[in-house]
């Protein structure tokens, strides 16, 4: 019996079989058709992150007047599904086997954070695990980078013209970046699906003028934005703000073989780096008594020394306009969409407010200077950060504060060197 062809097989089909050719040296021949040619087999290249397509559980706080949150079908802790990237970088040598008993349903939001410095050479792996809760879905997954402006077509991730990664299969995209600034990247099959139900997270590119000693208003810097050529992008730390958003109902849909209508969406929840408020405040990774948070490891919380410069890269994959304000000093847009604001005569197109707009698919990096610390009985001053636009304070409509909201908290000295951006390692 002939299956239907919908939009989702045929994706499927599409390129999704070429990903066991991945790697493989292809000319266009002297008849158009595109062919394989012998060549020097090239120098492999370690991945710098391995990704495992797969679905899961988090959890948002609160009771929902309907059917939608919690989910009934959800573990103990959590409340509701998702698609997502779980991080397998530490099983590079380890086999699919290991790596789908170990990670399949354990998708983490937001996304692993990923960087890059400009003009390396550098592998992202791709496998694809599959959906332990629906089964009967085989969908393919891709790793699309919005925004890179010199991806080859096979590694750019629009599943309709380069490739799509089957279950069962693992698929290496190469880059050479050649454009610093901050991006984003999400599976592109299926995907106003995908991206929603949780396939997207950060990337960005460190500029080559990374290194190098720069004076700006009196102080020296060595890591930049850009390569800005004066040092005006420098930044003693670096905090990324991933928003995006959960609409209960379509979530529910998607683990009870349903399908959602995406012209009622609404969103519910509005997460900042994969949280709401107050969980944008708990640290990185493990928290104690937090269980429940294993797959949402990142923390939102901005830490900084008085007089620091600190870059907030902004990113937005939900479906509706943030306005992110930061209260109590300014903050200073140098980027956006990883073009530094600079025109074509080398005048300076950055600009100074307490609050950007940041449409759907945009990004924007962001420098404030941290104000002089005043004495505190909790050791620090605090700054909020907010969305504040009506919904994204949101907490499902339960009241409370919720949504996308954390702390940037000033310290008088008492803080380390960063060792990575958002405090990880």
């Amino acid at each position: 019996m002939n299956q239907r062809l919908t939009r989702r097989n045929l994706l499927k089909l599409g390129l999704g079989a070429a990903a066991g050719a991945a790697g493989a040296n292809l000319l266009i021949g002297s008849r158009g058709a595109l062919s394989p040619v012998a060549s020097a087999q090239p120098t492999a290249i370690t991945p710098r992150y391995f990704l495992a397509g797969t679905d899961g559980w988090i959890s948002l706080p609160g009771q929902g007047s309907d059917q939608f949150h919690p989910d009934a079908l959800a573990p103990q802790g959590k409340t509701t599904y998702v698609f997502g990237f779980a991080d397998v970088t530490s099983m590079l040598s380890a086999g699919i086997p290991s790596i789908t008993a170990s990670f399949k349903n354990r998708a983490q939001i937001c996304a692993p954070l990923m960087y890059f410095d400009e003009g390396g050479q550098y592998v992202i792996r791709l496998t694809n695990l599959g959906l332990q809760q629906r089964p009967d879905l085989t969908d393919a997954h891709t790793v699309h980078w919005h925004g890179f402006r010199n991806a080859l077509p096979m590694f750019d991730g629009e599943p309709s013209s380069s490739i799509a990664v089957p279950m069962g299969r693992t698929f290496d995209y190469a880059y050479r970046p050649r454009d610093a600034g901050t991006y984003m990247y999400h599976c592109h099959f299926e995907d106003t699906e995908h991206v929603h139900m949780g396939m997207t997270g950060p990337v960005f590119v460190r500029p080559l003028q990374n290194g190098t000693s720069k004076t700006y208003a009196g102080r020296p810097y060595t890591k930049f934005a850009y390569n800005d050529g004066d040092g005006s992008t420098g930044y003693d730390r670096e905090y990324v703000i991933f928003l995006s958003e959960v609409w209960n109902e379509s979530h529910w849909d998607d683990a009870h073989i349903q399908l959602p209508d995406w012209t009622d969406y609404k969103a519910d929840f509005f997460l900042m780096n994969g949280r709401v408020y107050p969980d944008t405040l708990l640290a990185n990774g493990a928290v104690a008594g937090r269980s429940d948070l294993d797959t949402q490891p990142y923390s939102s919380l901005v830490q900084c020394n008085a007089g620091e410069r600190v870059l907030l890269r902004f990113i937005n994959l939900g479906f509706t306009k943030a306005a992110m304000t930061l209260s109590g000093t300014r903050l200073s847009v140098v980027g956006m969409d990883a073009v530094l604001l600079r025109g074509r005569t080398g005048a300076d197109g950055s600009y100074s407010t307490n609050t950007i707009p940041i449409g759907p698919g945009e990004s924007v990096d962001a420098i404030f200077q941290a104000p002089t610390y005043a004495p505190s009985a909790s050791g620090y001053n605090t700054y909020p950060l907010y969305n504040r636009s009506m919904g994204g304070a949101s907490n499902n409509g339960l009241g409370g504060l919720g949504g996308q909201l954390t702390e940037v908290r000033v310290f008088n000295g008492t803080q380390p060197a960063q060792d990575g951006p958002n405090d990880l390692l």
